[in-house]
């Protein structure tokens, strides 16, 4: 396998140049069109970017959250929610690398087969970094307004988010 995964990158890279060869096609003079193009892409994204970099640097380092995890509480302990996930489920669709970091830390802490270990793996792989991602396209195609994506995006990432923490016992 590591055969296999070490060799695929060049092995694809090879097969365009020579088809593009066999085509008769101008192989670097495309790719760098095409890196122009990406450049060109990078540029109109970074503020969007930086810009989500902020607020979530914002968010995380205001205590917004210790404020949202007390304040639902009283839900999480009716829904059977442990409270030490609660802050796993508000980081995820912000943030893939601070989620990632939580979700380390609370398998660490507790382990990988406990519930909460579980209900880490599951939230990390059953719902996406929304906002960072719808916030990166729309902003790559220029839309500003985002309503009727994001609601339903993170209704369905927190619908997951419960389902895991009704599944798993």
């Amino acid at each position: 396998m590591l055969f296999f995964s070490f060799y695929i990158l060049p092995t694809i890279i090879t097969f365009i140049i020579i088809y593009g060869i066999i085509e008769q096609k101008e192989v670097y003079n495309i790719f760098c069109d095409g890196a122009k193009e990406g450049l060109k892409t990078m540029i109109k994204m970074f503020p969007t970017l930086i810009g989500i970099f902020l607020a979530i640097s914002m968010f995380k380092n205001s205590g917004i959250i210790n404020y949202l995890i007390n304040y639902l509480i009283p839900f999480t302990k009716k829904m059977n929610i442990p409270n030490e996930i609660v802050p796993l489920m508000i980081i995820k669709p912000l943030s893939g690398s601070a989620s990632m970091a939580l979700a380390t830390d609370l398998m660490t802490k507790y382990g990988v087969d406990s519930r909460i270990g579980k209900l880490a793996a599951t939230i990390m792989s059953s719902s996406e970094t929304t906002i960072y991602i719808i916030s990166i396209y729309l902003g790559a195609v220029n839309i500003k307004k985002s309503g009727k994506i994001i609601i339903p995006a993170l209704i369905a990432d927190f619908s997951a988010m419960i389902i895991a923490i009704l599944c798993i016992k």
